[in-house]
């Protein structure tokens, strides 16, 4: 990856004036869309039915008793 170390080193040696903007460019629909499949893949996994035992009943829940 010889080509990256050039793309870092041009960043690097860019104005921070500059950088900052190069950066949020490039990074931040690089986050959102790993976010986005991070959450398709969750949700895949969580209505997957192979994923989904045998559902354990609720408990009952218990009637207050008063001390008399």
């Amino acid at each position: 990856m010889q080509w990256w170390d050039g793309v870092e080193l041009w960043v690097v040696q860019l104005p921070v004036a500059v950088q900052f903007p190069v950066v949020m460019i490039v990074v931040l629909p690089l986050c959102l869309g790993v976010a986005r499949l991070i959450d398709r893949v969750a949700d895949w996994g969580a209505n997957n039915p192979a994923s989904v035992g045998t559902p354990e009943p609720e408990p009952e829940p218990e009637s207050e008793k008063v001390a008399a």
